[in-house]
């Protein structure tokens, strides 16, 4: 049975951080919440707690990572983790290594090697509406009453999510989220 808790987790956790980048709790939250819908709001705060104190996430609350390889970690197509192992949690180490496996070795122990922090060069659109993208965040920051860099971190998501959506998009769709009027934000992005 520790096995199958083990092995749960590690899903979960892969598919939490498939960017390989470390996360805000309240990320995490969101995403076994909302995005993931296996828990509600409250036990997904929760699980993460669980989470960091049995030794599966390290780091401060606003830079989490997992504490644990999660190489060759699959998910069956339709799987969903019982919400009773990630409300309490096995240990990491609770899973001994059966006959002829390899023992997981935590991420912590292992020599990370770390990315740059390099800002590229955002490719130039042939799309007029790219040009409105530093307004329209500004706009919506300042209508929506949260912080610009929130905005753009909310769009960035959305971007990395949705892959084929342009900047744009995605700032209208953080609008929309915070009800802000689309007559304004599409009025915003038309071309004249």
């Amino acid at each position: 049975m520790a096995s199958e808790d083990v092995e749960d987790i590690r899903r979960v956790l892969a598919i939490c951080f498939r960017d390989g980048e470390s996360l805000d709790a309240l990320d995490i939250e969101r995403i076994l919440s909302f995005d993931m819908e296996w828990v509600s709001p409250d036990e997904a705060e929760k699980a993460v707690q669980a989470l960091i104190r049995k030794g599966w996430l390290t780091g401060e609350e606003n830079a989490l990572k997992p504490a644990v390889s999660l190489d060759n970690v699959q998910s069956p197509l339709g799987w969903f983790p019982r919400p009773s192992r990630l409300l309490h949690p096995v240990h990491p180490r609770d899973n001994p290594p059966q006959q002829g496996e390899s023992v997981e070795v935590p991420v912590a122990q292992a020599v990370q090697k770390t990315k740059p922090d390099v800002q590229h060069p955002v490719p130039q659109s042939s799309d007029p509406r790219a040009k409105l993208t530093q307004r329209l965040s500004k706009y919506i920051a300042k209508s929506s009453e949260i912080s610009l860099e929130e905005v753009e971190r909310r769009a960035k998501r959305k971007h990395q999510a949705l892959q084929y959506a342009s900047t744009w998009m995605c700032l209208a769709l953080v609008a929309r989220e915070q009800n802000l009027s689309m007559k304004e934000i599409s009025d915003a992005l038309a071309t004249r």
